[in-house]
């Protein structure tokens, strides 16, 4: 019998179609085939139910649909479940908000948690904002972010100031650009860890939690140590992962998502995002003082 693990999984099914229309994203307005969504449902629903099963380990889950999974039951349902499970530390999903949010009331709040990206231009701003605080009013874990492009700043300066003070708001930079030092100044204001976000980070041969103790899994169960490394690590229902799980140096000469990135034991991440490493929630958004609205850590 194995030992017991604590185990962050990064799972990403055949879900590929999203009901927006951003420009910086290769899925925008795709849809999937009737074949495909049943496909994508018919492996969520078995991830989930293996997930219930392991009892005998500390799980924690990030869905990161390539789509927008919230507009799909199946997600819903999976978030639901899964935060009712007491082996289940955490379970988030990154989405554009799009959805209703009536079904969290059936979820445990202690366990579910949102990662929330704001898209100006393909939703209406007060939508959005009346959504992030129907989930703060419901006391929902989540954060907000945006993606650092010039004609996004606006946006986010007046996203900043409506919501809660608690609230992180996280800047992506945007991929390929490059900032200047007084463009990245003014992102900063509002994010004060853009830094991280601004440039890839080095990490060839430098240790990395991915493929010890946090893993990447696809619709058929394949193991990956992460999402930007494609060599098997086993499969998660046969239980072949188990074994090769251990430390090991990153492969890759850069790493510049944070998904990636937030794992890699040469930044201090885990240390900036404890109890939030998952949804993107900085422990000190959690604290009394909050997230400074200046832009400062206080």
């Amino acid at each position: 019998m194995s030992a017991p693990m604590d185990l962050t999984i990064l799972y990403r099914g055949p879900l590929a179609s999203c009901d927006y229309d951003c420009p910086y994203c290769p899925f925008a307005k795709r849809r999937d085939s009737t074949e495909r969504l049943r496909a994508d449902r018919a492996a969520l629903e078995r991830f989930t139910g293996w997930a219930g099963r392991q009892s005998g380990d500390r799980l924690s889950v990030l869905f990161t649909p390539w789509g927008e999974g919230l507009v799909r039951s199946w997600y819903r349902g999976a978030l639901v479940a899964l935060s009712h499970q007491p082996h289940v530390g955490r379970v988030a999903i990154q989405t554009n908000l799009s959805c209703r949010t009536d079904w969290l009331a059936d979820a445990d709040l202690g366990t579910v948690a949102l990662w929330c990206t704001y898209h100006p231009g393909q939703t209406p701003y007060e939508r959005f904002l009346a959504k992030a605080h129907r989930l703060a009013g419901l006391g929902v874990r989540f954060s907000v972010g945006i993606v650092g492009l010039p004609e996004h700043l606006d946006d986010a300066r007046r996203l900043r100031a409506a919501l809660p003070g608690h609230v992180y708001l996280w800047v992506n930079a945007a991929e390929g650009r490059t900032y200047t030092d007084e463009e990245a100044g003014l992102w900063t204001a509002l994010d004060p860890l853009f830094p991280y976000s601004r440039h890839p980070h080095r990490s060839a041969g430098l240790p990395c939690r991915t493929g010890e103790s946090v893993i990447s899994v696809d619709g058929d169960g394949t193991v990956r140590r992460c999402h930007f490394v494609r060599a098997e690590l086993g499969n998660l229902y046969d239980g072949s992962y188990r074994a090769a799980l251990s430390p090991r140096p990153c492969p890759l000469a850069v790493c510049d998502c944070h998904i990636g990135y937030v794992h890699l034991e040469t930044l201090p991440l885990y240390d900036v995002f404890a109890g939030g490493v998952l949804e993107r929630v900085p422990a000190a958004a959690s604290g009394s003082g909050g997230l400074g609205r200046a832009g400062g850590l206080r």
